[in-house]
This record gives structure tokens, sequence and C-alpha cells, in this order.
């Protein structure tokens, strides 16, 4: 199923994760994947306000939009909840995108991470009704959703606006089957109203790819990599008009031109690897963080939280005692520690994954915060 002829090929390039040191994006590098993304015929990218805290957006005009023509790319926005307090706030910051972006139309332009609580927001401020507007103008020319809650909410977004036509949804086969994103279900939600899906998350913030041993070596026998094991999990259903990948380095880009060119199903026994690697993980009961970092802007601590999260992981599932000093000397250097964690509650409002963000960093205090560097 392809509603959407204008994208050449399922592959995306996402915004979230382009190389940067302390937030500053590397332009050069980020036009040589740019360039290299659309040389081997791929033409999606995807972007947030949010995203690198705002760099993102002016990355994407200096290194596509002001270097290609438009129709050599299309270009996904979205709608952000903490952007918007009434619906006369919604255009002018749609205006700004468009200027930050360095583009007079957005090809797709999402309500973004709708949960039931955002979704209410949404409807009080006319946030669709307004987008609609907006593509009857011309503005937009494909309106949908990115999506994070359980499929009964899809289900009534989906029947209360039957305008959407395409729904960005969490989908990878580590969470096919788990009860908080619940992948299978919600896509099983979209295949039921008819609406194309584009996949975010395939390789879950990086954990289906930098994968444990035992779990490595059931990659190891497929002989191929586990980006590619990822990525074709989620283009293989019919309904998967798009799989975005939030690319950091040149050499990630090549990898994944190269196999997703063709993007062949997954074989049966492909399948079952897939199932084998999910279980091995969940064993391990790691912190499920994907590293959106959409609790790290609001936080009133400052605190990295899906960096200490990955240093927890780290220290707890693969022994990686140099955890403690990335925690002390890199993260924590100037503050934002987990024990500063005042208990306000924003961060897990808006989580994805619906993490419990408070206690969890109560454990990553446990673990950390009583070492002392020299």
């Amino acid at each position: 199923m392809n509603s959407f002829p204008e994208i050449k090929k399922k592959l995306g390039f996402g915004c979230m994760r382009l190389p940067n040191t302390l937030n500053h994006i590397d332009t050069r590098q980020t036009k040589a994947m740019v360039d290299a993304f659309l040389a081997a015929g791929f033409n999606y990218f995807d972007t947030a306000h949010g995203y690198h805290l705002g760099n993102s957006e002016t990355a994407v005009k200096r290194c596509l939009t002001s270097r290609y023509p438009r129709d050599a790319y299309l270009l996904t926005n979205k709608l952000t909840q903490p952007y918007f307090r009434k619906q006369q706030d919604i255009v002018p910051f749609f205006e700004r995108q468009l200027k930050r972006c360095g583009v007079s139309y957005f090809d797709f332009y999402l309500m973004h991470a709708q949960n039931k609580d955002i979704f209410e927001h949404f409807k009080r401020c006319r946030a669709y009704e307004t987008a609609l507007e907006l593509r009857a103008a011309g503005k937009i020319r494909h309106f949908g959703i990115s999506f994070h809650d359980k499929p009964e909410v899809l289900r009534q977004i989906l029947t209360e606006y039957p305008e959407i036509e395409v729904v960005q949804i969490q989908y990878n086969y580590l969470d096919y089957y788990d009860s908080a994103v619940q992948s299978k279900a919600c896509y099983d939600v979209c295949a039921e109203f008819d609406k194309p899906v584009i996949v975010m998350e395939p390789i879950r913030g990086g954990r289906l790819i930098n994968l444990p041993e035992d779990a490595k070596a059931v990659v190891d026998e497929l002989n191929i990599s586990p980006a590619e094991l990822a990525l074709r999990f989620a283009a293989t259903p019919d309904n998967v008009v798009m799989v975005l990948s939030g690319m950091s380095t040149i050499d990630q880009v090549r990898d994944n031109v190269s196999f997703m060119s063709e993007c062949a199903p997954l074989t049966a026994g492909e399948i079952e690897a897939t199932e084998r690697i999910a279980q091995l993980i969940h064993q391990r009961n790691m912190i499920a963080c994907t590293g959106c970092r959409y609790c790290v802007e609001g936080c009133p601590q400052h605190i990295a939280i899906p960096d200490l999260f990955t240093l927890l992981n780290s220290k707890k599932h693969f022994n990686d005692w140099n955890a403690k000093f990335y925690y002390t000397s890199v993260y924590t250097a100037h503050g934002g520690k987990a024990k500063d964690c005042i208990g306000c509650g924003k961060c897990e409002k808006i989580c994805p994954q619906q993490l419990p963000i408070r206690s969890l960093l109560k454990e990553v205090s446990k673990e950390f915060d009583h070492f002392k560097i020299g």
C-alpha cells in the first residue's frame, strides 16, 4: 500500500539525532549525510521544533532546503503541545516553522505525540481544524498524527477525525507485544481504519543495534546487521509507507540505504530471530528509554534524563565501569544530578514510553550519586 506516490522509497531521514556536540549540530557532516541520502534515491525528511532544542529545523534549512530544489525532497514537521496555549497561537507558530525550515509548505504536517491528555488539549484549541485549514490553503500537503498511547485512544482519534491521512506510530520487534507501547495493536487499528503508517523508533533508540552479546549472536547467524533486521522488520507490513531512522553518521546513512533500496520483507527465519532477540532483551529488564528527550526540555532541574538512564543500563547490564566517570564528570559535572529531581512529574506526563521516571531517577541516584572522582 502506498497512498503517497511522491514517496520514492520506504526509508526516511529522521532529524532528531543529527551529529552534534553540546547541541551544536555539525553542519558539514549533516550536509554530507543529506547528499548521500538523496543520491541513493531517497527523499523523505522528518523534523520537529523541539528536536535538538530547536536547532533541527534550522539545520534542515542550512543542509537541505537551501541547497536543493523543492521537488527534490519531502519534508515533514509537527505541531507540538508546549508551543501553543490557544488556537490563536497555532498559525503564527506554524509560519515560524516554515521560515525556520526555509520552505513555503510542508509535505506532511503531524499533530505531534498524541495521547489521551494531549489530544484533549489539541481539541480545546481546535488544532486539528486549524491544520485542516492550512491544508486547504496549500501550506500542508498531507495531514496526520504521531501517536503514543493505547489502541483505544487511537481508535477514538481516528473516529473523531476521519480526515487524518497518515498515522506515525512506534513500531519495532521489541515493542511488538509490549504492554505499554502495544506496537502491533496500534498498527492493527491503523489497518482497521485503512490509514497508512509511518514508523518511528524502528531501532528503539539504538537498543536494537547495540545488542547484548547473546542477542547479537542471533543476528550474526543471519549474516546481516542488527540495523538491517530492525529496519526491514518495520518496513515489512503492507500498510507501512515509511520507516524513519534517526541517523547520526555518514556510515549509518550508507549502511541503511544499502539494504533499504530494495527492502525485502523478512523471511520466516528472520522473523523467528526477532522473537528470540526480543525475549533475550526483555529478560534483562533494562530501562526502555528511546532517548527522544521530550522529558529534558521541561525539566526545571535540567536533568539529562535519557543520558542518565543509558548510563544506568550500561552499568547494570553491561558492567560498564566507565559509566560512573561519565555520570560525575560529563553529564552532571555542572548540576542536574538524579538526586536533584524534585518530583514534579512533568517528565512522566510527556514520556511516550510511559516510564516511571521519578522512581527510575531514584535508582540512578542510588547507583551513582555517592560516587566521587579522585
